[in-house]
């Protein structure tokens, strides 16, 4: 693998990568440098700006459609604006807790972009809530022991013509589970307390994966929360079966299982059989609650 690079406040700004991998890992030094930044369209398809130095002698530039997941070290502290303009494969960005800084239009234009994987414990600080800050579409964010979903929201500007005031409206609930913080720390309660007002506007598909992921990773679920997501998740369960099925998520298609009605469990087993999945079906019907056997006494005979 080869780089461009500049020297920075902290260590070394990393201005491009050079390799033939998709996935790449950003390495944690260069030149005995801690990687501190992610310069201005680092993997974006432009012209690594003139002066920047160079390691490495492989020539392909890992930028724009070739991307598809980029792991950073926990050096890293600032991401440039831009850093990943036009991106249009991203898929998934693992980072480092201590990241804090974060310019503008970072994942403009990244319409795959699906996951965030922080390596830090869930109630730890970390950057999460400036990182969300950046991306108004559907994200999954991972962290070690949770798992959360949060909602795509859009925001608007419109213009009262006559007195040359512009309100600002706000639809979807992802912006308010984008709030759930207190200062950098994730604050589970306050997520899980935005569910039932979600459940006046969001889609049954956002709402079953809110539910589920709270429920296959409950850290700091209290138990009426838990009680809410289980009622939802029962009332819709082949909804909610119905992404698991198509990735084969055996994990999460148990727990949708425990809490279907048999109903349920017949359409979830029929599903699984069209998408010609047999380990489902079998699961599914494997779960169901035995027929009592009729019993006979001495008369009917």
């Amino acid at each position: 693998m080869g780089l461009y690079w500049e020297p920075c406040p902290g260590g070394a700004r990393l201005l491009r990568l050079l390799g033939d991998t998709p996935c790449p890992a950003v390495p944690g030094t260069i030149e005995g440098l801690p990687v501190a930044e992610l310069g201005p369209y680092c993997f974006a398809d432009r012209p690594v700006r003139p002066g920047a130095r160079r390691t490495g002698d492989e020539t392909h530039e890992i930028t724009g459609n070739f991307v598809e997941e980029v792991t950073l070290p926990d050096t890293v502290r600032v991401l440039d604006s831009a850093a990943f303009y036009n991106c249009r494969r991203l898929r998934r960005v693992t980072l480092g807790p201590g990241v804090e800084g974060f310019g503008s239009d970072l994942f403009t234009n990244c319409r795959k972009l699906q996951t965030f994987r922080l390596r830090a414990a869930a109630d730890a600080p970390t950057g999460l809530k400036k990182l969300l800050g950046a991306v108004s579409a559907d994200i999954t964010v991972e962290l070690d022991g949770a798992q959360l979903f949060y909602p795509e929201y859009s925001e608007f500007l419109d213009e009262n013509t006559p007195a040359h005031i512009f309100n600002h409206s706000i639809e979807g609930e992802g912006y308010r589970y984008r709030q759930c913080f207190d200062g950098s720390v994730l604050r589970f309660a306050e997520y899980d307390a935005a569910f039932p007002q979600a459940c006046v506007g969001e889609s049954e598909k956002t709402l079953c994966r809110i539910a589920l992921d709270r429920l296959c990773t409950p850290f700091a679920l209290l138990p009426e929360a838990q009680g809410i997501y289980s009622a939802y998740l029962a009332a819709h369960a082949a909804s909610a079966a119905a992404p698991l099925i198509a990735r084969r998520d055996t994990g999460s298609l148990q727990l949708v299982l425990k809490l279907a009605d048999e109903e349920s469990r017949r359409q979830i087993a029929l599903a699984c059989s069209q998408s010609g999945w047999s380990e489902g079906s079998a699961l599914t019907l494997g779960g169901q609650r035995p027929r009592r056997q009729k019993t006979y006494d001495f008369d009917d005979l």
